[in-house]
């Protein structure tokens, strides 16, 4: 209703509130702060994740929007890597340093509230849902520069408005009874769920045991932690720059099959480690190669998919689904993690390997390929692929027939 813009301006104002609660717990010698201040943190970070995988894909021309909506494990891997980095005693990880350390998300919330006024709303926002072509291309223009024809742009965006004419937004119960997008629902909570029980949590909690056992020196294992937030890092940028000549689909099912491959590995080599005095070493690269394939696939794509899978109308819905599922995971996650590892020890990898080797059949048989496609092409290709009755021809004709009858239509807008 209130538009991308205005959601991403005022979530800065919560991690702010955040921050100066935690900046004065200190002083005030009060904990209930700190309590406070975090959740604030918690829900501005579910509000960044979802706006940053709506806002910026609608703000990219197709050809980019892939490399675009990769961006947010970019930009989480960069500020877990800044959080380690920082933490570190040498810089705000003291005792009389540590409120900057909980306080400094709110520079960069104050630093997006400062900047982001600068920028123009979404431009499918203000076709598909406002309804002004003008104000659109105007934010084109400003976006992607005037230098270039973005005609082709807009008439996806036209033909898109035109199917949707008459159509009010969606919510999640009608979103769970369309029957017609009940693959890509599949789609969304498949990937979610995987996400949080893919064994990513695990690998980095193993990690400190795995330098130990290599012979590095318990006061140096934080800087060691350090090369896992780095090679994170590294991964996600390098993946950034491939990912509109590989392909999302590619990405996923190196990212799944590799993961369930090094995670079967790394259960061998933590069985052996006390047997073997080099197996310390293996176990170390199969951590980095985990963080790798997580990194370069699942961990980038997932978030922005929903964006991509579903129209205008179903959109909201499904990111309140995938969000929800994700946070509620996580939760679970950080409540049963301890007890599964109490219990099964370096062995729970074997449960996390069946879910990425489920998932990556499941994107195998049952995801298209997304790249360079508008959300009527991935729909269509959603059909082939799950119908035995409509050829793959038909699909297509029907799409260019559709297209052509509506264009004229929506040119009017």
């Amino acid at each position: 209703m209130y538009g991308r813009k205005i959601c991403i301006l005022l979530n800065n104002l919560l991690a702010i509130t955040g921050a100066l609660l935690m900046l004065l717990s200190k002083t005030a010698m009060s904990f209930e702060m700190i309590m406070v201040g975090r959740f604030l943190y918690g829900i501005n970070a579910g509000m960044s994740l979802t706006a940053h995988c709506i806002y910026l894909p609608e703000c990219a021309p197709k050809r980019l929007r892939g490399m675009v909506g990769f961006s947010v494990t970019t930009f989480v891997s960069i500020g877990k890597f800044s959080g380690q980095l920082l933490g570190l005693s040498e810089l705000l990880g003291t005792e009389e340093r540590w409120p900057w350390l909980l306080g400094f998300s709110g520079f960069t919330g104050l630093l997006q509230l400062l900047t982001m006024p600068l920028l123009p709303e979404s431009p499918r926002h203000l076709l598909l849902v406002q309804g002004d072509r003008q104000a659109c291309e105007n934010a084109i223009g400003r976006l992607w520069g005037g230098g270039e024809d973005h005609r082709s742009e807009v008439e996806d965006m036209l033909t898109e408005a035109a199917a949707l004419k008459g159509v009010h937004i969606h919510g999640v119960t009608e979103l769970l009874k369309e029957r017609s997008l009940r693959w890509q629902l599949f789609t969304i909570v498949c990937m979610v769920t995987t996400l949080q029980l893919c064994g990513i949590n695990a690998v980095y909690l193993y990690s400190f045991d795995v330098f130990r056992a290599a012979g590095i020196p318990p006061h140096q294992l934080r800087y060691a932690a350090l090369g896992t937030g780095l090679c994170e890092v590294v991964t996600s940028i390098a993946a950034f720059l491939i990912i509109e000549s590989t392909g999302k689909r590619v990405l996923l099912l190196r990212g799944y099959l590799g993961m369930t491959t090094t995670l079967a590995l790394l259960t061998l080599t933590l069985y052996l480690q006390t047997l073997l005095s080099w197996m310390p070493y293996c176990s170390m690269v199969l951590v980095l190669l985990t963080i790798f394939f997580f990194s370069s696939g699942p961990a980038g794509i997932t978030a922005p998919l929903a964006g991509e899978i579903f129209n205008q109308s179903f959109k909201a819905a499904a990111f309140t689904i995938a969000t929800s599922i994700n946070w509620a995971g996580l939760f679970i996650i950080g409540m049963l993690f301890p007890l599964i590892v109490e219990h099964l020890d370096y062995l729970c990898f074997l449960i996390f390997l069946v879910f990425c080797l489920g998932t990556g059949l499941f994107v195998w048989f049952h995801v298209p390929e997304t790249r360079n496609r508008t959300v009527l092409e991935i729909t269509a290709e959603y059909q082939r692929m799950h119908s035995k009755d409509t050829p793959v021809a038909g699909i297509k004709s029907e799409l260019v027939q559709f297209s052509q009858t509506h264009l004229s239509q929506a040119t009017k807008l």
